[in-house]
Order: structure tokens, then C-alpha cells, then sequence
């Protein structure tokens, strides 16, 4: 009964837009947050400390994540020459670069003419990209590669215009050679020398290798033998201020209340870093801080864009909606649809929760695959997913603080069942 009276009163309040606020702007304010960064390395600090004053006990996991500091990286033909993104795990050109003639491959991996000793301009079909392990993707560099290509320059064409960056492999180069990638905003006057087959150079230059990074986990283990897991990735490409802000926000307004509110539950809140390559740190974690599956009572992942801005498509110049962002998904155990469907209704994109034998992505993947049971995830791409221009202006509070309620009754739903 202590219990129950616990949980009635902590849940009687929700989270206030301030403190989601002040949590968003705090983790905006590292910046890029690439895995074992300076950014991603102090915003790590920062939520174990704050678990730490919940009164969790923190467990860090040091592992291994490729990194590369450019000197020099762009893409020139004569009278023009653009900056273009190293693409990890990054084959450097060296500070001469390499040249050939500029070749173009459509989205389906098709060019004219031949490939042996060109610099591949791939040409990507318009999406919100997030992965270069998408087929879509990775198969026309492939092809490109395979018909005997030097480099490939690829355009991230997509609904802002800008250059979107890819997760990778993070433990080996996906392909034999360099691999760069342009803004669409950029791309048009090599599209124009690829149909006449103009020499460019193409120059990756820079540090790489391996640097430390880290997962962590806070516990409260009060030997009940009934975990729950609540985990969230924490880095990124670029500053990702919608698409991971929420879900730390989220994470720690559920790390606050749970500590209080679930006495009867062993609590285990996962911090991962390593996203960008291909869920490299959430692997990791698994081996090692996540608490076992046949004792773990409910798992729940906030993955990218659990509440993002939406915005107006106006003639190259978006304008900010006070909506939120609908390309998100909420993927459940099939027995906890029903509970999904009425807590979510009227939250755009969340409305409609999926079974996530029918479709899970992110994390969540490994989750399920580890064996855990019933769980629950948020993935999605917002419109700047994965662009450098993911900043404040992206963020919604308002929504995540709807979303923040919603997954705190969720929980604790699922954990009294």
C-alpha cells in the first residue's frame, strides 16, 4: 500500500515546461556531440551527475569509437570548389587528394560511359536520410565502386537543402575508397561537369583513429528482482538538438519521478553513446551494464525525434510551425498496443503506436534482440535529422513535455500490470 500511495502522489504532477526547457537548452549547449568528443564527453558527465543527485549509482563502460579531425575536405572542378563531408569510417586522400573525371550515377546505381578512375558523383534519391547501411544508399556506391570508380562524392538530397550526414559501420570503412558526401545546395555546378566528364579533385585530409568513449548506467538496485529499463543515445553527427534533446529530456524527467515513484522496482536508466555507428555503444552495452532480460519487468527506449519542430515547406525558406514533427514512431510489444493507443491518443505520429514484431528500428533493435520483453521504443527522422542546422530552433518543448507525461504514465501502467 506504501507503494501504491507513492506512486498516486509523485504522479500527480507532471513535468513542468521549465524544467524539460531547461534540460533541452542544457544539452544544445555542448554542441557536436560525435562519440568520445569533447561535446559528447561532457554531455555525459553531465546526465551521470544528474543521476548521481537522483540517487543512482553510476557504472561507466569505456569502449572504442572511430573518429577523424578535418583539416581539409572538399570537392573542385575549375571555378569551383565546394566543401563536402568526410564520410566514417573516413579513407583520407591525403592533402593532395585524388583526381579523375566526374562520373554521375542516378539513385538506382546506373551511369554512362566508364566508371574506371572517375570520381563517382551519386546522385541519392530525395528522403530524410538517416543511414549509409539503407540499400538505397549504400547500394548505388557500391556500384559505383564496383564499375571501378576512384571516390564517390554522394548528394544527401533531402527537405532542407543541406548536407545530411550518414550513421556508418563503426568498425570497419564500408568501402574500398573514399567516400565524401555534398549538400544539395552545393551539388548543381558538378552535376553540370559530370555530363561532360570535367576532371575534379576530391581531397579528404585529416586525424583519425580511435578514441574512448563511453556508456553508463544508473542503478538503484534494491534486490526486488524486477528491473526496468529505460535507456536513451546521447550523440550524434552535428549539435542534434531535436533529434536526441527530447529523448534526454524525457529520460531524465523519468529517471526523477521513477527514483521516487517505483519503490517496488529495481531501476536501471542506460546512457549510450556511439549511436552514429550503427548503435555501436548500445551493442557494447548490452554485454555489459544492461540489467539481465529474465529479470527485467518492461524495457523502454527514447530514440531520435521523440518531439521535434515541424515546419512549413515555403519556396527555400522554411518557416517554424508550433507543431510537432509526425514522422515518429512509437513500436511496442504487440500486448501493450491497446495501453500505447489510448495514453498516445491526439500525440501526432504516436497516435498510431506499431507492433514492433512488425516494425522496430534504432535501438530498439537491439533491445529486442537481447531478449527483452515487453518493450517499448520511439524512433523517427524530423526534417533536419542529422543536418548541422539541428539546433535550438528545432526543439519543442511544449511537445516534449506532452511526450514526457505520456511515457510516465506508460511506464507506470506497464510496470503495475
Amino acid at each position: 500500500m506504501a507503494g501504491t500511495a507513492s506512486v498516486a502522489q509523485a504522479s500527480s504532477s507532471g513535468a513542468s515546461l521549465e524544467s524539460i526547457e531547461a534540460d533541452l537548452l542544457r544539452y544544445v549547449k555542448f554542441g557536436i556531440k560525435r562519440a568520445g568528443g569533447p561535446g559528447d564527453t561532457a554531455c555525459g558527465e553531465w546526465l551521470a551527475g544528474e543521476l548521481e543527485a537522483a540517487g543512482y549509482k553510476v557504472e561507466r563502460q569505456t569502449f572504442s569509437a572511430p573518429f577523424f579531425e578535418e583539416r581539409q575536405t572538399e570537392l573542385s572542378i575549375p571555378g569551383t570548389i565546394a566543401p563536402v563531408y568526410a564520410q566514417p569510417i573516413v579513407i583520407p586522400t591525403g592533402p593532395q587528394g585524388l583526381v579523375g573525371p566526374l562520373v554521375r550515377v542516378d539513385g538506382a546505381g546506373r551511369f554512362s560511359g566508364s566508371m574506371e578512375g572517375a570520381i563517382a558523383l551519386v546522385d541519392l534519391a530525395h528522403g530524410r536520410w538517416s543511414s549509409l547501411l539503407t540499400p538505397a544508399a549504400k547500394g548505388p556506391i557500391a556500384a559505383a565502386f564496383a564499375g571501378g570508380a576512384r571516390a564517390v562524392v554522394a548528394i544527401t538530397n533531402g527537405p532542407t537543402g543541406k548536407l545530411i550526414a550518414l550513421n556508418a559501420d563503426g568498425r570497419a570503412p564500408m568501402f574500398k575508397g573514399p567516400v565524401a558526401l555534398i549538400a544539395p545546395d552545393q551539388a548543381d555546378p558538378f552535376l553540370a561537369a559530370a555530363f561532360q566528364r570535367t576532371q575534379a579533385r576530391l581531397v579528404l585530409d585529416g586525424k583519425g583513429g580511435q578514441r574512448p568513449a563511453f556508456n553508463f548506467v544508473g542503478r538503484l538496485d534494491r534486490g526486488k528482482g524486477r528491473w526496468l529499463a529505460i535507456s536513451t543515445p546521447r550523440s550524434g553527427w552535428f549539435t542534434c538538438a531535436a533529434e536526441r534533446g527530447p529523448g534526454i529530456a524525457v529520460w531524465l524527467h523519468l529517471a526523477r519521478w521513477a527514483a521516487k515513484a517505483l519503490p517496488d522496482h529495481d531501476l536501471a536508466l542506460v546512457c549510450n553513446t556511439g549511436h552514429e555507428y550503427e548503435y555501436l555503444g548500445a551493442a557494447e552495452a548490452m554485454k555489459a551494464i544492461a540489467p539481465p532480460p529474465a529479470l527485467t519487468r518492461f524495457w523502454l527506449h527514447l530514440g531520435a525525434n521523440v518531439a521535434a519542430r515541424d515546419w512549413h515547406d515555403t519556396a527555400g525558406n522554411p518557416s517554424p510551425l508550433p507543431s510537432v514533427d509526425a514522422q515518429r514512431f512509437l513500436s511496442v510489444s504487440p500486448e501493450l498496443l491497446p495501453l500505447a493507443r489510448e495514453l498516445f491518443a491526439g500525440q501526432a505520429g504516436y497516435e498510431a503506436p506499431v507492433s514492433s514484431k512488425a516494425l522496430a528500428a534504432g535501438e530498439l533493435v537491439e533491445v529486442i534482440k537481447a531478449g527483452y520483453a515487453p518493450a517499448a521504443g520511439v524512433f523517427g527522422i524530423h526534417r533536419y535529422h542529422h543536418v548541422a542546422e539541428d539546433d535550438e530552433r528545432c526543439l519543442n518543448p511544449a511537445a516534449t513535455v506532452a511526450a514526457a507525461n505520456a511515457f510516465r504514465q506508460f511506464v507506470q501502467r506497464v510496470v503495475a500490470s
